[in-house]
């Protein structure tokens, strides 16, 4: 059993389908089922860190041809009213998670990025979603290796175990 994590999925939402690339929703979302299945497992565990879609749960149904038992962190564009109806496709909905492993202790799971002092000496990373094709710059223009967006458009949409991520300590 391996664990992923992944984040802003948007299933079924036109708009940003296309400005992935994508011909419209459908394409997009049979894109990230296939990048899914590819590597994830029935019996791996997959952390979805926001954004299932766009404030519909419409297209939750989706989810179930999805491999692995999911965990949800709440993004910005997940309604809380939805919460009932994402249950019946996923394992878990939670806000922020602090998740650790023997090699990667300190890990705060979010679906926007963290402020950068809780980095400074609550935990050493922060896997998160949110910002799509950006990533977090320090003062000098060059990325912040302490946090790792997992957001679709960063890792071609297909889900990624937390060593793909962060090199061992």
């Amino acid at each position: 059993m391996s664990t992923f994590f992944i984040a802003d999925l948007h299933l079924g939402h036109q708009n940003m389908a296309i400005k992935r690339g994508f011909k419209d929703s459908f394409e997009q979302d049979e894109y990230i089922i296939n990048q899914w299945n590819k590597v994830v497992s029935k019996k791996d565990k997959v952390f979805i860190l926001g954004d299932i879609s766009m404030e519909t749960h419409k297209w939750y149904f989706y989810l179930d041809q999805m491999n692995g038992f999911k965990s949800v962190i709440l993004g910005n564009h997940d309604m809380p009213n939805h919460i009932p109806e994402l249950l019946r496709y996923v394992e878990h909905v939670s806000g922020m998670i602090k998740y650790s492993t023997a090699n990667f202790p300190k890990i705060f799971l979010t679906h926007c990025p963290i402020h950068s002092r809780e980095l400074d000496y609550r935990v050493k990373y922060n896997i998160h979603g949110h910002i799509h094709e950006y990533n977090v710059l320090l003062d000098n223009g060059e990325i912040d290796k302490r946090y790792i967006n997992v957001s679709c458009e960063q890792i071609d949409y297909t889900p990624k175990k937390i060593e793909q991520l962060i090199k061992k300590e």
